[in-house]
């Protein structure tokens, strides 16, 4: 079922990039309930595992709906390009209960049970402070599950902006968006995502917030009632080779299931690239490399997709769990 977000003429001029901590925080609590998320983070969840048993984040997941509405006072669209998690969650406690109250009400409606458990309840009755609960939970998440990796998490989200800056100077926004993500489309417009519920949103002039994400993956995420600045939530390229160490090499145990040559290509593809550039980084003929790349895509462990005229090849989830030897 399709999501539509129109665009007026003022709309496609307001657009922006935005990286935000707050809302990488709110995913990962997320992804530690969503073993579908868990393909491109098993270094992440192994580190971190022992850590996050020390928090009850039972009244996060609780607001969690696997379909439906997340309150968006928790996770709201980010006030710059590069807030702070402070400044971000200096928002989310600043939140009025009575509208918090709402967006609480719908989170649980869409949790079968949520509404009529005790917990429920008690986010209700108080919603004063259920919002200073859920800000200082939001806060120990960050700094358990997030702050220790954060550096490295905005390096892959900072160059994903770049990467689709420059695209954007090179084709314009009616070229880039379906770009981001294959499950989007533009007819000139209106976006359209791919989606599991039909809805739509007129911008009216705010523009669109184009937010790379490392925790949402596999899921675009937009919606964002008003007065929230309309805002689409995509995965960030790269997350391949998000938890690759430096020398990292193919397995062993890879190089004799795979043979080295095919081994070496999917040990190479640490961030997307094309056949010319893993030729060049590998020191082998085009060819070979092409040869390869086909193989390990018939086979599950790549996906292309095209950029402009170029085709990039990145690691499924089972091409990352291989590489890594997790």
């Amino acid at each position: 079922m399709p999501f539509r977000l129109h665009f007026r003429d003022d709309d496609l001029m307001r657009c922006r990039f935005a990286v935000s901590p707050l809302w990488e925080t709110q995913e990962a609590v997320r992804t530690l309930s969503r073993p579908d998320r868990h393909g491109y983070h098993p270094h992440w969840l192994r580190r971190i595992r022992q850590a996050a048993r020390a928090l009850d984040l039972a009244p996060l997941w609780l607001l969690m709906p696997r379909r439906g509405h997340s309150p968006d006072f928790l996770g709201p669209p980010p006030i710059g390009p590069a807030a702070t998690f402070e400044e971000e969650i200096a928002g989310v406690r600043a939140a009025d209960p009575d509208a918090a109250r709402d967006d609480i009400a719908r989170a649980l409606a869409d949790t079968p049970g949520a509404l009529e458990s005790a917990r429920g309840r008690a986010l209700l009755a108080d919603p004063a402070r259920a919002v200073r609960e859920l800000a200082d939970l939001m806060e120990a998440a960050w700094h358990t599950l997030v702050e220790p990796d954060w550096p490295r998490l905005r390096a892959l989200l900072e160059a994903d902006v770049a990467f689709h800056s420059r695209r954007l100077a090179e084709v314009g926004l009616g070229a880039l968006l379906p770009e981001l993500d294959r499950r989007l489309s533009w007819d000139g417009r209106t976006l359209t995502v791919d989606w599991r519920s039909e809805h739509g949103r007129d911008l009216g002039g705010q523009g669109l917030v184009l937010m790379p994400s490392v925790f949402s993956w596999p899921d675009v995420i937009s919606g964002f009632d008003p007065p929230w600045q309309p805002t689409l939530v995509y995965p960030a390229r790269g997350l391949a080779g998000l938890w690759a160490e430096p020398g990292d090499q193919a397995p062993e145990a890879l190089v004799r299931l795979l043979g080295r040559g095919r081994a070496a290509v999917i040990a190479a593809l640490s961030d997307p690239a094309t056949t010319t550039a893993l030729a060049h980084r590998l020191g082998l003929a085009p060819s070979s490399v092409s040869a390869h790349l086909t193989v390990l895509r018939d086979a599950g462990l790549l996906t292309s997709r095209r950029y402009g005229h170029q085709v990039l090849y990145e690691r499924t989830p089972l091409g990352m769990a291989l590489a890594s030897g997790g």
